[in-house]
Parts: structure tokens; C-alpha cells; sequence
């Protein structure tokens, strides 16, 4: 099982990427609503991967994903963004921060576990 950790501050975006997830049959997934709530997920949890929005309150996904790095515990884990902000120098961006990769909203839900896999294989 991957341990997916999901963070987007919309709830029926995070119920559905939950249920895609769950519905493969590969992961296990926890949500969470803010990037202040990753970090602490993160540390305690430890999750395979983290699958973070972008656009969020307070905390946004790139600040989030900053911190994560910085941190000895969660620096190693791969992140992916799933976000609406999928323009061609959007992604290069978030690419060069050191994301895996970058999944545009609105994704297609059968197809997300996969490509997810991808991205981390």
C-alpha cells in the first residue's frame, strides 16, 4: 500500500481524490485542509507521497512544499501538485522547485492512481 497524504483546502476535491484512491485499491490516503496541517501530517505519518494543491489560504502549496524540504523528516518524500494553475511555465516552476511532477484539475478521475504511479515510478 502507498501512503498517499492529500492536501487541498476544497473538501469535495479532497473526496474525490480520496475515493480514486481508495478505489484502486493500492493506497492509503489521508486528507487534510491546510499546509500547516501537511507539515504535521507529514512528519507524523510519513507518507510515500504527497499530493499538494497549489492555490490554498495562509499557506499556499509552494510554501508548504518549501518547508517540507526543509525539514530532515519529510524532505525525501515525493511531491505532486494537482492543480488548476497548469499553464506550461506554472509547471516548469513548481518542476523546478523539485516536484515530481504536476497533475492539472480538472483531472480525470479513473485515470489519476495511474498516473500518479507514474510519476513516482
Amino acid at each position: 500500500m502507498l501512503k498517499a497524504l492529500y492536501v487541498d483546502d476544497d473538501e469535495d476535491i479532497a473526496t474525490i481524490v480520496e475515493m480514486c484512491l481508495d478505489l484502486d485499491g493500492a493506497y492509503e490516503v489521508r486528507c487534510v485542509m491546510s499546509g500547516r496541517e501537511a507539515l504535521n501530517t507529514a512528519r507524523e505519518w510519513k507518507p510515500d507521497v504527497i499530493l499538494l494543491d497549489f492555490m490554498m489560504p495562509e499557506m499556499d502549496g509552494p510554501t508548504t512544499f518549501r518547508y517540507l524540504k526543509k525539514d530532515s523528516e519529510t524532505a525525501e518524500i515525493p511531491v505532486i501538485f494537482i492543480t488548476a494553475k497548469s499553464m506550461q511555465e506554472d509547471i516548469a516552476k513548481l518542476e523546478a522547485l523539485g516536484a515530481v511532477g504536476v497533475i492539472s484539475k480538472p483531472f480525470d478521475p479513473t485515470s489519476l492512481a495511474g498516473e500518479i504511479k507514474a510519476m513516482l515510478a
